[in-house]
């Protein structure tokens, strides 16, 4: 075979090897290059995906005075046409979404085993690019907008679903625990109990600036409050939270002890298994548990035992979806389904 031959044939061999390994590495690339635009698909659809629980995930939307707010509501299985549930409307914090929120707190999952309904409002990027609830600005009342858009969607709710009008309660996180406490505040007689976890009591802030300063526990003025009804109120806050002072949490439950007249009684430790610990300290009227204050050792600005890996959420801590429910049922009228009255009072009283 001759030179010339010898080469040629050593060229072609080495452009089919350099061929076949080109053709390899764009596979490669673009295998990888399609599970990377996977990844990024799956992670930005997670915060929108339907949380876990046995029912139905629908979607809605009320129009309101703060213009057009997107709602998913939670119902358990089988729900009948002649049944009437209580209904719980769950507000998220900043940078959480309807969803998120869901997953983070685990609502849905207890909603389907103790038969309540949920409200998830979601906060639309236009009107808070964070998705915060504008709880503070009521100087340019989009505070006032906000709200009465929300009370829109629980209207629909309660004509739409099998909701008890006389037992829906409110909860939030941050932000929505805020907003949660002026719907409190403003609408009284429409909610049984009021949960907020980690959030700023009503009256602190009427602007942005003013917000960071309450936040910061720096906007805490002397509870003087006149005797008003409010509905019986829940505050659990992480002692070591860095983003809302827990100094917020004394301010709320003291605001609202001096609205209903109640009285503290000595504070008690309560820990379950490895969780976290938590101090909690009840407000009295007469018999009944009008405030309940649980300050949570080492957690930070996060739902306490919710999902881990969740935005804002802490496995560690005592479960709060559980002390919430917990603290609402024993609220709810006696003719609500569920375990209610002295049975409900009971599961309260031991947390």
């Amino acid at each position: 075979m001759s030179a010339r031959v010898r080469k040629s044939a050593f060229a072609r061999a080495i452009q089919r090897a350099a061929t076949s390994v080109t053709r390899r590495a764009f596979k490669a690339g673009a295998k990888a290059a399609g599970d990377a635009v996977a990844r990024t698909v799956d992670a930005m659809a997670a915060p929108y995906r339907p949380p876990p629980g046995a029912g139905d995930w629908i979607a809605g939307q009320a129009v309101g005075p703060a213009g057009l707010r997107r709602f998913f509501l939670f119902r358990p299985a089988g729900v009948r046409s002649d049944e009437r549930l209580p209904l719980l409307v769950m507000l998220h914090g900043c940078g959480q979404t309807a969803a998120s929120f869901a997953r983070s707190t685990r609502m849905n999952r207890l909603a389907a085993r103790e038969r309540f309904l949920v409200l998830y409002p979601e906060q639309d990027r236009t009107a808070n690019p964070q998705g915060c609830w504008n709880w503070y600005d009521t100087r340019s009342y989009h505070a006032d907008a906000e709200a009465a858009t929300l009370m829109a969607a629980i209207d629909q709710a309660c004509l739409l679903y099998p909701v008890d009008r006389d037992a829906v309660a409110v909860a939030g996180l941050s932000a929505g625990a805020s907003m949660a406490a002026l719907l409190a505040v403003t609408h009284p007689q429409r909610f049984c109990a009021l949960a907020m976890h980690a959030g700023v009591p009503p009256g602190l802030a009427r602007s942005a600036a003013g917000a960071l300063a309450a936040m910061h526990g720096r906007r805490l003025p002397a509870v003087e409050v006149a005797r008003a009804p409010r509905p019986p109120l829940l505050v659990i806050h992480g002692r070591d939270d860095t983003v809302v002072s827990p100094q917020n949490a004394h301010a709320a439950a003291a605001q609202w002890a001096a609205a209903l007249g109640a009285t503290a009684v000595a504070p008690r430790t309560v820990q379950r298994g490895s969780r976290k610990a938590m101090t909690v300290t009840d407000f009295r009227c007469g018999r009944q548990v009008c405030v309940r204050l649980c300050e949570v050792d080492g957690l930070g600005h996060a739902w306490s035992g919710g999902e881990g890996g969740q935005l804002f959420s802490d496995e560690r801590g005592p479960d709060a979806s559980r002390l919430v429910w917990r603290f609402v049922a024993a609220q709810l009228p006696p003719h609500a389904s569920g375990p209610r009255g002295a049975d409900a009072r009971m599961q309260a009283e031991r947390l």
